[in-house]
């Protein structure tokens, strides 16, 4: 197998190559592993690969899966891979190594999948760009010198330069939805606790934080997530049941949706013309589609009041991770090990209080009821994903600038996507054309709680009416 042919191929379509025969797994994972040696040093996209391990994996035997030797690599962030590096983007945090496998890397490995390593992130998934310094930056493969977006940017930038079909991801403030939109992939944020975090963890960042993947297909998305969601053994709460499988629902159309459509930053800061241009295109799209789209003026929630909690919870989630590290290595100043807008913000989580933590918990609920009154009126929101197109590098960086305006920045780069990590609600980056520059757009549409299953409808006719695989960038190596 060629990469050309590789590349060509989404997870689907590979394992269906590997389950007849036309291909081996064996042979799949040496041509991932042959383009990842020789192209991803362009883009930095993979920082601990693991080729031995999962080579192992392969001569172990795989688990008859409907993902059977697909390549995979999983974030390096949250998530346990037993034998596998865990740094999350910090140096405070290197040499770290996971004993065992988490729950959701459990089902990848049921599902058939075999994993290589972990992408890059922002130290601790904490910016909307992925260039932690301790790793240094990942670079978006339709422009280098640019982002992918963070803080899944690795695994962005590995997926849409074909390196791999599909890859782990998640998403506490639009961290999957973000780089799928500046790397013209799909991005599937589902609903709050559909995919489990356990057996250790039971959720990240009060809720807001989900796991799932970017993929260049509705296909895939639905399909593995049909294969991992779930909830784990002992979790407090969970989902609504499904009423079938995502796959199924990404083949149908969704029927007549209500659709609403902000434009404007719930914060107030501008948003780039050209992405409300693709926005609007893709409303004219819907209504083709037969759907009814009406303009509205916002979606109910107090964005900035959002924004100020939302600092609060990931601040004194960290805190808590950088001390107890702090402390098992002898430190006296942990925080002095971060880069600097991070270690900021982890000195300003330490002196906060018990009373300031629940009063960011109750605005994420606060936000949660007024999207359930928007979604009470309309079946979708509709948005941009990101209000600027990828940043060049050093623009979103940790270092260099106050907390303040490194965070006002990070919130005026993507301010539509968190409400659906506060809220838990379902949402999604769809691919949507290109700006002037090249850089890739994507437009935003999110749903009611529990509402999996339309948004994968909705995605699904989109694809079919305005596909956007046959749009690849440019080799990493050119």
């Amino acid at each position: 197998m060629t990469f050309d042919e590789y590349r060509d191929l989404d997870a689907t379509a590979l394992a269906a190559l590997i389950r007849t025969g036309a291909v081996s797994a064996a042979e799949v994972l040496e041509t991932a592993i042959a383009a990842i040696e020789a192209e991803d040093p362009a883009l930095h996209s993979i920082v601990h690969p693991h080729f031995d391990l999962a080579r192992a994996q392969l001569a172990q035997g795989l688990a008859d899966g409907p993902f059977r030797g697909v390549p995979f690599a999983i974030k390096n962030t949250g998530l346990d891979v037993a034998g596998m590096e865990l740094s999350t983007g910090s140096a405070l945090f290197r040499g770290c190594m996971s004993a065992a496998d988490c729950t959701l890397v459990a089902r990848y490995r049921a599902a058939g999948l075999v994993i290589l390593g972990k992408t890059n992130t922002p130290e601790f998934a904490l910016s909307f760009a992925t260039e932690p310094a301790a790793f240094g930056p990942t670079h978006n493969p339709w422009k280098r010198g640019h982002s992918p977006g963070g803080s899944s940017g690795g695994s962005a930038a590995a997926v849409a330069a074909g390196l791999l079909p599909f890859a782990n991801s998640s998403d506490g403030a639009g961290s999957t939805r973000l780089p799928a939109a500046h790397t013209n992939l799909f991005g599937f944020k589902p609903s709050r606790m559909r995919n489990p975090l356990g057996p250790v963890a039971v959720e990240a960042i009060a809720g807001m934080s989900t796991p799932h993947a970017l993929t260049r297909s509705v296909r895939d998305s639905a399909a593995l997530l049909d294969l991992t969601a779930g909830p784990d053994q002992g979790d407090p709460y969970g989902q609504p049941p499904q009423q079938g499988s995502f796959r199924a629902a990404a083949a149908r159309d969704p029927g007549r949706l209500r659709i609403g459509m902000t434009l404007a930053s719930p914060v107030g800061t501008p948003v780039d013309p050209e992405i409300v241009a693709r926005v609007r295109a893709a409303a004219d799209l819907l209504e083709s589609l037969g759907h009814e789209v009406e303009e509205v003026a916002g979606a109910g929630y107090d964005g900035h009041a959002l924004k100020t909690a939302w600092q609060v919870i990931p601040g004194t989630g960290v805190a808590s991770a950088v001390m107890a590290r702090g402390a098992a290595l002898g430190l006296a100043d942990p925080p002095a090990a971060l880069e600097p807008v991070n270690a900021e913000w982890v000195r300003r989580a330490l002196r906060l209080s018990a009373r300031d933590y629940l009063a960011a918990v109750n605005q994420l609920h606060q936000t949660a009821r007024d999207l359930g009154r928007f979604f009470a009126r309309y079946d979708i929101l509709l948005s941009p994903v990101a209000a600027e197109p990828a940043p060049p590098h050093g623009e979103m960086a940790s270092s260099g600038q106050t907390l303040e305006a490194f965070y006002d920045r990070f919130w005026a780069h993507s301010p539509f996507t968190c409400a659906f990590n506060a809220s838990g609600c379902p949402a999604m980056s769809v691919p949507f054309g290109f700006l002037a520059s090249g850089l890739p757009v994507g437009v935003h549409l999110g749903a009611g709680f529990g509402q999996d299953e339309t948004l994968f409808a909705l995605a699904g006719q989109i694809e079919r009416a305005a596909p956007w695989a046959q749009f690849r960038p440019a080799r990493p190596q050119s």
